[in-house]
């Protein structure tokens, strides 16, 4: 029986519609540097890298400077950064959809986290990335089945930034064993010697400072009371003095101020004895591993490297000091066991409206160790009084106010969740439903189409019922009418998807929803619908509640259709 000739269809013309108007994009310039930058003439410093950036989006048409982020002193080897994060929040607001870089380098140097950023976050996100030195461009970049055709250069930044650290570490680790200093910054009190960079010696400006303070400490003074007392005459902390003299040119430290910790570094370093002490934190990144403080027993400590501040009996005293301290510090954490301990249900929920610092959840007790209560003071105030209003809010009186505002949310969700009810069985959405419904199905039938007709080219080929041509030719145009069939099924299902989060599955309604039956405040309760709790010098309290995008588009909704009632 001969065969069944099958059915050729024929390429149709497609017609090409009118190009629009070209696109102008609101570019983000991202720029980095992994250590400090040092500002020499012709290095690869932050400053050339933004005059690049700058100089190549103005030259672009299609581009429109939105803003700068400077990571300076800062890995490529993780994306952990704080102006790339604030880089991403503008990128998920939708404020900037391209990024801008110097080359992939200044970006990232771990191909895994870059390729990902490349191939999966941006085109979902619909961010153009651009990387000016080596010539790529998403919009107009070379993707095959696998990707953009630049993993290479990504793998050999980051082989490049492992062998670097593997052939540094053997020379400084010898520096160190001979007592060089090989850190770029000496310890405060201390400056590196003009003739000698791998030398130190005491900084006319800082060191009567550091003598100061062990002896203040030696009179008694509390390390609290020392950082005040500092802070109030107004002597710049180690971090804003590096800042004052250029050597720091990190923001985060041109305000920094006096802390307890500060003031016990400085007490416990043997430094100020002579000694060179390095090596307390290590860096694991040639072997793959992030970057970790070392124990004491494998610091590296060398002797009578440069000229002490104080003497030893002054800094062995300040010891025994702190470890009394330790000792009758340890001895009270178990003194009032015996009243029990209130969970802490707003861990990490809690700031300063101030400054912008979490809370510090202070455990108090009264009436001779009969009452147990905890209140929430601002460590910035207590470090330092000028630097941030007093803050002292009973942990208690603060759940009162949580539990009254989430009751009250709960409630709202109830009442708009019986509206989106009402609306999901309305005439309107219910015929919207079945609309979107129908063009599903007809895409999937397109869809479906289209593979039948893209997989019977072979054999129509192979029987010879086409020229090779007519079989290229064809399984172009089939190709494309399957990517066409695919992205609108793809759209389609996307915005039945939005609309039903919007309404019936909407992650606001869903998360009330689950605490309704809840008689009092609880911690999964705190955390599912809280984002962020402020509290001023004046004991006000603000809350930000969680999925208010979500809410504010559900209202918007039902207030299209007429479902709110009136207040």
């Amino acid at each position: 029986m001969a065969r069944t000739k099958r059915k050729v269809n024929p390429v149709l013309p497609v017609s090409v519609p009118t190009e629009k108007l070209q696109r102008v994009y609101h570019a983000g310039g991202y720029v980095r540097l992994s250590v400090e930058d040092s500002g020499r003439p012709g290095a690869d410093t932050i400053v050339t890298q933004r005059e690049l950036v700058q100089s190549y989006i103005e030259s672009q048409q299609d581009l429109e400077l939105y803003a700068f982020y400077c990571d300076n002193g800062r890995t490529g080897t993780n994306f952990d950064r704080p102006e790339f994060e604030r880089l991403m929040d503008d990128v998920r607001t939708g404020k900037v959809d391209c990024i801008v870089v110097k080359d992939l380098s200044r970006f990232g140097r771990n191909y895994q986290e870059t390729g990902n950023y490349l191939e999966r976050i941006f085109p979902l996100l619909g961010v153009r990335f651009i990387a000016v030195n080596d010539n790529f461009d998403t919009l107009t970049a070379e993707r095959t089945q696998d990707g953009y055709i630049v993993p290479l250069k990504n793998i050999m930044n980051a082989v490049y930034s492992k062998d670097i650290s593997r052939k540094i570490l053997p020379s400084l680790a010898s520096k160190q064993q001979r007592g060089e200093f090989i850190g770029s910054w000496a310890a405060y009190g201390y400056r590196k010697c003009e003739e000698n960079r791998h030398q130190i010696e005491p900084d006319p400006e800082t060191a009567p400072v550091v003598r100061e303070i062990f002896s203040m400490r030696l009179t008694g003074i509390s390390y609290k009371k020392i950082a005040r007392t500092l802070n109030g005459r107004e002597i710049p902390s180690p971090g804003r003095y590096l800042c004052l003299i250029g050597a720091a040119k990190c923001e985060c430290y041109a305000n920094s101020r006096w802390t307890v910790t500060a003031v016990k570094n400085i007490l416990t370093s043997e430094v100020y004895l002579g000694h060179m002490v390095q090596g307390r934190k290590r860096s694991g990144f040639s072997e793959g591993l992030k970057p970790y403080q070392a124990p004491e027993s494998e610091w590296v400590i060398v002797r009578d490297t440069h000229e002490p501040l104080v003497d030893e009996d002054t800094f062995r005293t300040v010891q025994q000091m702190a470890e009394q301290a330790s000792r009758t510090y340890q001895e009270r954490l178990g003194r009032y066991d015996g009243l029990g301990k209130i969970p802490n249900i707003l861990r990490g929920l809690v700031y300063c409206a101030d400054c912008k610092r979490p809370l510090v959840r202070y455990k108090s007790v009264t009436n001779n160790g009969k009452n147990l209560y905890y209140v929430y003071i601002c460590p910035s105030h207590t470090a330092d009084l000028s630097s941030c209003p007093k803050k002292y809010f009973h942990e208690m009186k603060l759940i009162e106010i949580l539990w009254d505002a989430l009751q009250r949310e709960i409630a709202l969700a109830e009442d708009m969740d019986k509206l989106v009810r009402q609306y999901s069985h309305s005439a309107k959405s219910v015929s919207q439903e079945a609309a979107v419904k129908r063009e599903i199905a007809a895409a999937k039938q397109a869809l479906d189409r289209a593979k039948m007709l893209y997989d019977s080219l072979y054999q129509n080929y192979a029987d010879k019922l086409m020229t090779e041509r007519e079989y290229t030719e064809m399984k172009r145009q089939y190709r494309a009418d399957m990517d066409r069939a695919q992205a609108r099924l793809d759209e389609l299902e996307r915005h039945q998807q939005e609309r039903r989060r919007q309404t019936t599955e909407n992650p606001w309604l869903t998360a009330c929803g689950q605490f309704k039956e809840e008689q009092a405040l609880t911690e999964a309760m705190a955390h599912a619908l809280i984002e962020r709790v402020e509290v001023d010098g004046k004991n006000h309290v603000s809350i930000t509640l969680r999925y208010r995008d979500e809410y504010r588009a559900l209202l918007q909704l039902l207030e299209a259709e007429g479902k709110v009632m009136s207040a």
